[in-house]
């Protein structure tokens, strides 16, 4: 299946929806740890968790400058 399919980028949707839900009640954990939990839940491709780890895991995202 291609990243780019609408089965894909709903997966993708699904993915970014968890992994907020799991920031908002787990604000403990580490974000590269939720995020690696997302991934195997929703066995993301390389290319897929590649876009998450840069998109979700950075500073900008972290501190809600999203410059």
């Amino acid at each position: 299946m291609s990243q780019n399919s609408p089965l894909g980028r709903d997966k993708l949707k699904k993915a970014v929806q968890y992994f907020s839900d799991m920031v908002e009640s787990h604000p403990q954990k580490s974000r590269i740890e939720l995020l690696q939990k997302v991934q195997l839940q929703f066995d993301l491709s390389p290319a897929e968790c590649e876009f998450l780890n840069k998109y979700l895991s950075s500073e900008a995202v972290m501190s809600g400058n999203r410059e």
